[in-house]
C-alpha cells in the first residue's frame, strides 16, 4: 500500500505515463509487453495505485524514447512548433483518423521509428 504522502507523486507519474502512452497510440497491453509486466500492473501504475520502480521507470522512458526527467516532470517537454498544423498536415491527420485503430498504431510506430533514427 502506498503511503498518503507518496500517493500524489505516483498519481502524477501515472498520469504522465498514460498521457505519453496514449500520445504514442499504444495500448496498456502493448506497453506491458514492452517493459515486461502485466497489463494490470500498467493499469495500476497509471492510476497511481502501484509504485513504479526506478528500473521500471527507466524501461518505460526507454520504450517511449524520452528522458526519465520528462517522465517525472523535472524538465518541460519541448514543443516542436508553436503554430497550428498546416492544412496538409490536417488532411493527413484526418486520413489517419479514418484508419482502424490497428492501422493507426502501425502508422504511428513507423513515424516513431523514423523520428528515433533522425535523432541519432
Amino acid at each position: 500500500m502506498i503511503k498518503h504522502e507518496s500517493r500524489a507523486y505516483f498519481r502524477s507519474l501515472g498520469a504522465q505515463i498514460a498521457l505519453t502512452r496514449k500520445s504514442r497510440g499504444m495500448t496498456q497491453a502493448e506497453l506491458a509487453r514492452a517493459i515486461g509486466v502485466s497489463q494490470q500492473a500498467v493499469f495500476a501504475y497509471e492510476l497511481g495505485d502501484r509504485r513504479v520502480s526506478v528500473m521500471t521507470l527507466a524501461q518505460i522512458a526507454r520504450t517511449f524514447a524520452v528522458p526519465v526527467q520528462d517522465m517525472i516532470g523535472l524538465s518541460k517537454p519541448t514543443r516542436t512548433s508553436k503554430s497550428r498544423l498546416s492544412p496538409r498536415a490536417m488532411r493527413h491527420a484526418e486520413r489517419l483518423q479514418r484508419l482502424t485503430k490497428t492501422q493507426q498504431r502501425f502508422v504511428i510506430r513507423i513515424i516513431d521509428v523514423l523520428e528515433a533514427s533522425n535523432s541519432r
